[in-house]
């Protein structure tokens, strides 16, 4: 079984498919991935400005 590329879905996505690319990628729901990330937005540090990054540095999945 191969491990799925970190990539940025074409669909499934809500803003920019980081969320649910990092779901696909560690077999998790994009739900889940996507309460995560709003739920660390509560506490202080760079959660938005590495999203912003992430969005920039993936790829678009080019296979589905």
């Amino acid at each position: 079984m191969s491990t799925p590329v970190l990539s940025r879905p074409t669909s499934g996505k809500l803003v920019a498919g980081v969320c649910a690319g990092l779901a696909r990628r560690f077999g998790l729901p994009a739900n889940v991935v996507r309460l995560i990330f709003v739920l660390s937005c509560v506490l202080p540090g760079p959660q938005v400005l590495v999203y912003a990054a992430l969005w920039i540095v993936l790829p678009k999945d080019t296979n589905r």
